[in-house]
């Protein structure tokens, strides 16, 4: 993707859901012309080692042969495979980790794991964590989404004044010769109504000087569901929402808002995180 995101980082278990995210940072990878780094995590601690010394080796194998599949995978799509399989009690630390040492500015995901007990949550408790902590932007991806190619939208926060994820879904929208629109959903009040246009407008300044076709478009009503109404509406094949606060999901921007879009959008949603030394006081 050109000067928005070069560095890219792909978490994956190679399971079935898994698909999308693999489809989608291959995509990224021929984009930006650069080899892709791939993190696969293993679930380990030196107890369960000892105690189960089969189990851990049982593990160990399956996960090399997962890497292996993937390898031949990269080698037939013709990218590049830089991998790595890390282990630890908790798997979004290893992510997380990984992303910082690679100094990754985008770590693609899928959006949940395996069926099971939790299967009806909207993202799964390991990508929650990952964007929560991140250090760098997140696009979480359904197993089914694939490759943007019609129109960018970006949801700014009527409260904060952090442009980042404007300006990010700008960069991304030249670099793919797509429009973008700008939404901010609020209060019917007039004071609420009053702070949205604002926001829009310093989304609209942000976005300009990208050269892309920008429209602006306030919506009243429940945010999680404006935003993913108005992606179908207009075609909108990205959706861009931003993370801010104490770098924890629970508390970035309108709390549950970013899981709800994330979990019931059935198109990628790029975690737009704006690095700390560059946030608005």
């Amino acid at each position: 993707m050109g000067q928005t995101f070069e560095r890219i980082l792909l978490a994956s278990e190679h399971g079935e859901q898994d698909r999308g995210a693999e489809a989608l940072a291959f995509a990224l990878s021929r984009r930006c012309g650069q080899p892709l780094r791939l993190v696969l995590p293993i679930a380990s601690n030196p107890e369960f080692e000892a105690l189960a010394p089969a189990l851990a080796a049982r593990a160990e194998a399956e996960a090399a042969a997962r890497l292996a599949a993937l390898r031949a995978e990269a080698d037939s799509a013709g990218i590049g495979l830089e991998a790595v399989v890390r282990r630890g009690p908790e798997l979004y630390a290893e992510i997380v980790a990984e992303a910082a040492e690679q100094r990754a500015d985008l770590i693609v995901i899928r959006r949940r794991g395996r069926r099971g007990r939790l299967a009806n949550l909207l993202v799964g408790d390991m990508v929650r964590s990952v964007v929560a902590h991140a250090p760098c932007s997140v696009l979480v991806v359904a197993r089914e989404a694939r490759m943007w190619q019609r129109r960018v939208l970006v949801a700014v926060d009527p409260q904060g004044g952090d442009t980042g994820p404007a300006a990010a879904a700008a960069g991304v929208a030249a670099e793919c010769g797509l429009p973008l629109t700008v939404i901010c959903v609020t209060e019917p009040a007039a004071e609420a109504m009053q702070r949205a246009e604002r926001a829009l407008q310093n989304a609209w300044t942000a976005a300009r000087g990208h050269g892309v076709a920008i429209d602006a478009l306030m919506r009243i009503g429940r945010p999680h569901e404006q935003i993913v109404a108005a992606a179908q509406e207009l075609g909108a094949d990205l959706v861009v929402i931003g993370r801010h606060g104490d770098d924890k999901l629970g508390q970035a921007w309108l709390g549950g808002v970013a899981q709800k879009v994330i979990g019931l959008a059935d198109r990628p949603v790029l975690v737009s995180v704006t690095p700390a030394a560059a946030r608005p006081p």
